[in-house]
């Protein structure tokens, strides 16, 4: 709130409609960092693999810089550019918001592949030259990848809290997407700062003198690489479930309500069987059926991409860099 009451003085709006405006963006930031849950669950999963292999005490300052660059993404490329749509194009929101969840679809169908037929040679590629770089170079391509992938995941993350405030005044469009990626930012990053150097804290306290904390130091090194692959599951369903609702919503919208409605119906209906858990119960069935969505639109949308938009964009830059 306190953050909120800053935006809204910056933006210099009169001080009878501070307290609605504050409670208005806290509400839809909220919002949005609730439809956004499975993409930063992903994210926090899906970074620490950016450190590994460095020493550690490079692994917070490689964070930092992937940090920095989530907040350059958000604050100098997405933010404006959300505002601009928001302003002179909103009808294309819902699309965008689509593609983002046909994006997230894919990235989860694929991870879902990669458990049901593994493939050793993934990423190898990437890897094939290292020995032949400094480890400045290494760092670097590390935190450059990382910023690549968190630009994709930042723009649902603020498309979905535009989507929120769509029908608002522009600045308080602004204030909430600042809020929302600001915290976002810190709650992904701080989460992946504590689960890299949770081993080294693990293994300082099984050094302790004290039996109790030493054992839990223990319990903690042991324990991580568990919690890391349990992570990335969730992270996965959680993508699958994400990109499918808004893909459904975004159908609703669109003037397509029958697919959401349907799956209202059949949430209801079975959480009737569970009146004590009815809430947790429609989620729960309203979730499932959108990850199974969320599935085949990634089954159908990885082909398209792959063989066709990967290989029409290389192509266009390889005629770009002959003209130049």
């Amino acid at each position: 709130m306190a953050l909120l009451d800053d935006v809204a003085a910056i933006a210099k709006i009169a001080a009878t409609s501070l307290d609605d405006a504050a409670a208005q963006a806290a509400k839809a930031g909220g919002k949005a960092a609730g439809k956004a849950a499975g993409i930063v669950i992903d994210d926090a999963a899906v970074t620490p693999r950016y450190v590994v292999g460095f020493a550690s005490e490079r692994e917070l300052t490689i964070i930092g810089k992937i940090a920095m660059g989530s907040l350059k993404n958000k604050m100098i490329i997405l933010l404006p550019g959300a505002l601009f749509l928001s302003f002179f194009a909103p009808w294309i929101i819902t699309p965008l918001l689509m593609l983002g969840g046909a994006y997230l679809c894919m990235e989860g169908y694929e991870k879902v592949m990669d458990i049901v037929r593994p493939h050793s040679s993934h990423g190898d590629d990437d890897t094939a030259d290292d020995g032949d770089k400094t480890s400045l170079e290494l760092e670097n391509e590390k935190v450059a990848s990382a910023v690549r992938t968190d630009f994709i995941l930042s723009a649902e993350i603020m498309a979905i809290t535009l989507s929120t405030v769509a029908t608002s005044p522009l600045w308080l469009q602004g204030g909430v997407l600042a809020v929302v990626g600001l915290g976002m930012t810190a709650l992904v990053y701080g989460a992946v700062a504590l689960i890299v150097k949770a081993d080294d804290a693990g293994a300082a306290m099984a050094r302790s003198a004290n039996g109790a904390v030493s054992a839990f130091g223990r319990g903690l090194v042991l324990g991580m690489p568990i919690f890391l692959k349990v992570l990335t599951w969730i992270g996965m369903v959680a993508m699958l479930w994400v990109g499918g609702g808004i893909m459904v919503h975004g159908l609703y919208e669109l003037g397509y309500p029958a697919p959401e409605k349907t799956i209202q119906h059949l949430a209801t209906s079975v959480a009737a069987f569970v009146p004590a858990l009815t809430g947790l119960v429609t989620w729960f069935v309203s979730a499932a059926i959108a990850a199974v969505i969320g599935l085949i639109v990634g089954a159908i949308v990885e082909p398209i991409a792959h063989r066709g938009l990967v290989p029409a964009i290389s192509g266009l830059k390889g005629l770009f860099k002959r003209k130049v």
